[in-house]
């Protein structure tokens, strides 16, 4: 019974029989796979045995275990996809998807308790964006709750920029409204709520009930205005001091100054299944080209700083993932890694933070046309160096782009001996392409000679094991 209600086994059969979906994805995350033979089990079980559904279990996805892996999925063609634990709910762009939140242990009274003794002094009304509950008209102050914004999401019409969501809480749908607030509807992570006439988060004291998860850390940093608290469920413990949470705010600040003196910019594919992601994508492209900067476009899975340093020309990264998976901590990493948020923040001239942050780049599509003649010709102020600095050319950039590949590539490698034979030179910071990098680099790769076209001799190898080749002696005939 424990297992038919965590993993609502009877609700996922009803889902695959009712919709007639015969090839099912089941997508378990890490933390999970040791339960996934005995909920397959289970729901084989429930599904009478029936020998035309086909139920394909997939791990380790590719990229963030959050987000429906469609691209796993489509490999066994797969009709839809049953997503088990934690998700960010972002949007599918194919398939149709189940979720199967799961339940966590908590200690109700104990929770009740520490958030009413917390929230007296402050006498402002709470909002808990974590869990749905019926019973807060019951609570002798003002208390709000989030509601969880679908449990079945079918495709977007649209694959880059809506999607249709069914079975919402309190019969709420939505299409192309995941931004993170609409008058006074607010989302966020896959939650939905809606504040009174007049009210404004910041009146709000937020309490989060989880742990200090990617999720929390989206909350702290969209929401830094208002008060929040975290009660952690597993150790029953109140946690009040968010300081180390805020300071993310500052390196992301700091981040972003870096991003202004980069000179080649990369953009991560953290997704290939989140609807929009190609159009941020070409979005970026358009921002760093406008802003006088060589932009690539990398896809590699989840990034980490071994993959990340095979791109040593690399001054800046931008990830385009799901907003649970975007900021990474990239202090182990040779160049910083940003959001497509900082990089419009980083790479709009004349742009001000002001203090506001976007987790979602879906709200950030088509938020900021880019028109380069906007783009200030004037010097401009590097906090990171300590002085003014001006932009590379545009119009040569542009010149460049348009000439044949190898005759740009030709005059890149020859300034960019130029630069390395100068004995005062900085080619290294001041490369404007990956050509000028790795021609500038003491060591290119193994040279490859065009002097002859007949082929080297080849030399016979040895044969036999490892242990003993049938060229060596054996151990007895070494010891004689």
């Amino acid at each position: 019974m424990e297992l038919e209600s965590s993993y609502e086994i009877g609700r996922t059969a009803e889902f695959i029989e009712s919709n007639n979906f015969r090839r099912v994805a089941l997508q378990f995350p890490d933390e999970l796979l040791k339960e996934s033979v005995r909920v397959v089990s289970a729901l084989r079980a429930s599904l009478n045995n029936k020998e035309e559904v086909g139920l394909f279990l997939m791990a380790d996805t590719a990229y963030g275990s959050c987000c429906v892996d469609e691209v796993g999925a489509s490999h066994v063609e797969a009709d839809c996809v049953v997503h088990y634990g934690h998700t960010c709910l972002s949007p599918t762009t194919k398939l149709p998807a189940l979720f199967v939140f799961g339940k966590a242990p908590i200690t109700v009274s104990d929770c009740a308790n520490k958030l009413s003794h917390y929230a007296q002094p402050s006498g402002k009304p709470v909002l808990i964006p974590t869990l749905s509950c019926s019973g807060g008209s019951e609570c002798k102050r003002e208390v709000q709750f989030a509601n969880v914004m679908c449990s079945v999401m079918n495709p977007s019409k649209d694959p880059q920029l809506s999607n249709d969501i069914v079975g919402a809480a309190d019969g709420l749908t939505s299409s192309n409204s995941f931004g993170t607030v609409s008058g006074n509807v607010y989302r966020i992570g896959g939650l939905v709520w809606e504040l009174p006439e007049g009210r404004k988060m910041e009146d709000y004291l937020l309490f989060w009930i989880g742990s200090n998860n990617s999720a929390f850390a989206n909350i702290v940093l969209t929401y830094s205005g208002c008060e929040i608290v975290r009660y952690d469920a597993s150790e029953c413990s109140m946690v009040t001091d968010l300081s180390q949470q805020r300071r993310i705010l500052k390196r992301r600040y700091y981040l972003m100054e870096k991003a202004k003196d980069a000179n080649i910019v990369a953009i991560l594919v953290g997704t290939l299944g989140v609807a929009g992601y190609l159009n941020m994508i070409h979005q970026m492209k358009e921002l760093i080209t406008a802003a006088g900067k060589k932009v690539y476009t990398l896809v590699m899975g989840r990034p980490n700083p071994a993959k990340l340093a095979n791109f040593p020309e690399c001054d800046i990264f931008i990830y385009v993932s799901c907003a649970q998976t975007a900021l990474l901590d990239s202090k182990e990493y040779l160049a910083p890694v940003i959001t497509p948020f900082e990089a419009m923040l980083a790479f709009s001239r004349g742009s001000q933070w002001t203090g506001a942050y976007v987790m979602e780049f879906r709200d950030l599509i088509n938020s900021s046309p880019v028109d380069s003649r906007n783009q200030s010709e004037e010097a401009r102020f590097s906090f990171i160096q300590g002085g003014y600095v001006e932009e590379f050319d545009r119009e040569g950039n542009d010149a460049d782009e348009g000439k044949e590949g190898a005759l740009a590539l030709a005059n890149a490698t020859e300034k960019a001996l130029q630069l390395r034979d100068n004995p005062n030179s900085i080619a290294k910071r001041m490369a404007k392409s990956g050509a000028e990098f790795l021609a500038a680099r003491s060591y290119q790769g193994l040279d490859i000679h065009y002097d002859t076209s007949l082929p080297g001799p080849y030399l016979m190898g040895r044969s036999g094991r490892a242990a003993g080749y049938q060229d060596e002696k054996s151990m007895q005939e070494k010891l004689e």
